[in-house]
This record gives structure tokens, C-alpha cells and sequence, in this order.
């Protein structure tokens, strides 16, 4: 008896770090927000479990807008309210 209470036990402490663990990993339902300034523009970056999915940009003395992904992959974004609209995305220089 003694045995299988030390068995128990040991059992319960191996656990113990695993559970922790898998809390620290689980999904967030608050969305992490990250605000900068770049020139006069305010821009707001949504990420939830650190993927971005939305970009809010307030000009200064000017109408907010959102970017959201085109299509959920790539970095590819578009004007939520102007869904035609172009936005470039090209990459002109590149350091390893």
C-alpha cells in the first residue's frame, strides 16, 4: 500500500508541470494590441495568439481605417471599408 501511495504521488507531481504547461499555451479571448506612431499617423496592430489579423490607421486629422488579411495567409492586407483598393506589398530589399 505504502508503494502504490509513493506511485500515486509521483504520478501527481509528474502532472503537475504538464498542467501548467498546457495553461500557458491555451488560446487567448482578448486580442493583444500593439498602438505606435509612425509620421502622423496612429497605428493600431490586433493580433490574437500572435497572429495579426487587423490594422487600424488614424491619420492624423483624418478619417480611421482598417487593413484586414485579403486572405488569411500571407501578409497580404486590404482596406476593409475599400476592398478593391490595391495596397503595394513589394519587397525591395532583403538582409539575412
Amino acid at each position: 500500500m505504502r508503494t502504490l501511495n509513493r506511485l500515486l504521488l509521483a504520478g501527481l507531481f509528474s502532472f503537475i508541470p504538464l498542467a501548467a504547461m498546457a495553461a500557458d499555451d491555451a488560446p487567448t479571448p482578448e486580442p493583444q494590441v500593439t498602438i505606435r506612431t509612425e509620421g502622423d499617423k496612429t497605428i493600431q496592430e490586433y493580433r490574437q495568439n500572435g497572429f495579426l489579423y487587423a490594422i487600424k490607421v488614424t491619420p492624423k486629422g483624418g478619417v480611421p481605417y482598417f487593413l484586414v488579411r485579403a486572405d488569411g495567409t500571407d501578409a497580404n492586407f486590404i482596406r476593409s471599408d475599400q476592398p478593391d483598393m490595391l495596397i503595394p506589398a513589394w519587397k525591395i530589399f532583403e538582409w539575412k
